[in-house]
Parts: structure tokens; C-alpha cells; sequence
């Protein structure tokens, strides 16, 4: 996969390896990945994204219970 220019929201806790990362992938691509674990990369588009967080933001998206 080639280099991205992977971005973190400014919310995110001092700039340490606790974040979700995106950078843009082709023209409709979007890649995201978690700081603590660079190397795993997952890949959508942008239309696939939006959904998510217009879910997540909705409350139809909850994490898993542990």
C-alpha cells in the first residue's frame, strides 16, 4: 500500500498511540487505522464512512460489550 498522509483529530489525547488515524486512498478511497497498531489498515470509501458515523453519531452503532 503506498505511503498516506495520515491525520488525527485534535481531540486526540496529547498525540500519543491512542487514536483512530485517516488519510484519503485514490480518489473515493479512505483508509483508517489505530495509532497503537499502524500496520492494520482497514479500507472503505467515503460514501461506506459517512454511513458509519452518521450511525455511530445516531446512536444505531454501539461498541461490544466486554
Amino acid at each position: 500500500m503506498p505511503p498516506h498522509d495520515w491525520q488525527r483529530s485534535s481531540f486526540c489525547a496529547g498525540g500519543g498511540n491512542n487514536c483512530v488515524e485517516v488519510a484519503t486512498a485514490g480518489s473515493d478511497g479512505v483508509a483508517i487505522r489505530e495509532s497503537e497498531s499502524p500496520a492494520d489498515i482497514v479500507s472503505t470509501n467515503r460514501a461506506a464512512l459517512t454511513a458509519l458515523v452518521l450511525g455511530v453519531k445516531a446512536g444505531e452503532v454501539r461498541a461490544p460489550r466486554s
